[in-house]
């Protein structure tokens, strides 16, 4: 492929770490949009990956790094979910010496290695005016490096955690918190069935939105987060006394991936393997509070244990297409994208604050950390949200950056 010949500018987008439902739609808005006011937009393709493993030669195969983006392409996948663009979790600036592309293993031969400044030469390459990483913190936060080299960037907030700060929502969620209710509504007709307490295992690595919004919606009697080391005793205290007071006799509790419990040294995860960004993959929380809550259960019930059903809902809340919500809002985020460029504004960050669309200087994603506030939202004695008045909250209560 040769560089891209453009008119007025080129728009590059990306979209990395995990997929949400909502992805597809913010692509399609922002080249929609985009081509109307005369730019030509660039798919960089897997995230940070693709512009990274570039090369620039006109006479080398690109195809898996970026592709050219028409209103037909997009109008395709615009409805689904995931991202046609793909997806990994790449960070230029901490690539393992084995991940550097083949092309650059003679320049990049520590360790670690800092690939910052191929990533800069290649938007050069590629003629990028403007670019547009849709992420959460872990993308932005590599966003808000490119910005200080002198990157024109536009950012989009995406998680179905809803952590990213600076903003009260982020695409996913709504997905994520719907689907969460839906299923959850689902698994209580088998645990009511055989008169069991029910453990879902639900996404938030540090913040416990998606396990406490469908709680407080009542799809649960009680929810565990990553904010508040919690007691496993006095969970299952309270878990069999909710089952002996539901004529069904059965109890539910959303666990958060990242949730621990007293006498845990840290979060449970599946293998000690790591991303680029020193995540491990979070998993199995789930199974050892189901373990415990059997294992202490007949000390709460006359001496009678109660069985436990387990399910990790895992990526059957990340995959298939997107509510509603996480339609509009896409469209939305894409069109103040494309807003702030066409003013010739860069270093934002388009957000939802108080019910209003608006943008924030990019570098509030590493500025502060967002998490469920305890003293205000969630009561650590009964292990379930907690409010007062829901007048003047914002559309998901508690989901305001802290």
């Amino acid at each position: 492929m040769t560089q891209v010949n453009h008119k007025r500018g080129t728009i590059a987008i990306l979209t990395g770490g995990g997929d949400v439902p909502g992805l597809n739609p913010a692509i399609r808005a922002i080249t929609i949009r985009a081509l109307k006011e005369g730019y030509s937009v660039l798919g960089l393709r897997r995230g940070w990956a693709g512009i990274m493993e570039l090369i620039r030669d006109k006479e080398a195969d690109n195809s898996d790094n970026y592709q050219t983006l028409t209103q037909e392409i997009v109008n395709k996948a615009g409805r689904t979910g995931g991202t046609f663009l793909h997806t990994s979790r790449t960070r230029p600036s901490h690539v393992p010496k084995d991940m550097v592309p083949e092309h650059l293993k003679k320049d990049y031969k520590s360790e670690i290695n800092d690939l910052t400044p191929e990533v800069l030469k290649n938007l050069s390459y590629l003629g990028v005016d403007y670019l547009i990483p849709i992420g959460g913190d872990d993308t932005l936060s590599y966003s808000v490096r490119l910005f200080k080299e002198g990157v024109k960037i536009i950012a989009i907030p995406k998680t179905m955690d809803n952590d990213v700060p600076g903003t009260d929502y982020c695409i996913g969620f709504s997905t994520c918190v719907t689907r969460t209710i839906n299923m959850t509504n689902t698994l209580r007709t088998s645990a009511g069935s055989h008169e069991r307490i029910l453990v879902l295992e639900v996404f938030g690595r540090y913040a416990g939105f998606t396990a406490m919004l469908p709680t407080m919606a009542g799809a649960a009697n009680r929810c565990v987060i990553p904010e508040y080391k919690f007691d496993v005793s006095k969970l299952t205290e309270l878990l069999v006394n909710d089952r002996r007071r539901n004529p069904s006799k059965y109890s539910v509790v959303l666990v958060s991936e990242g949730a621990s419990f007293s006498g845990m040294d840290d979060m449970m995860f599946r293998n000690q393997e790591k991303d680029m960004f020193g995540h491990a993959k979070l998993g199995g929380i789930g199974d050892a509070v189901s373990t415990k809550i059997k294992e202490l259960s007949a000390g709460f019930n006359k001496g009678k244990a109660v069985n436990v059903i387990t399910q990790q809902l895992g990526y059957l809340v990340r995959g298939g297409d997107p509510d509603s919500i996480d339609s509009i809002v896409p469209m939305a985020y894409g069109n103040l994208a494309l807003d702030l460029i066409l003013k010739g504004i860069h270093g934002r960050l388009v957000v939802l604050r108080n019910g209003r669309y608006d943008n924030a200087p990019i570098d509030v994603v590493t500025a502060s950390k967002k998490l469920v506030d305890l003293k205000k939202h969630y009561n650590t004695d009964r292990y379930r949200p907690h409010y007062k008045s829901f007048e003047f909250q914002p559309l998901f209560i508690m989901t305001g950056s802290n």
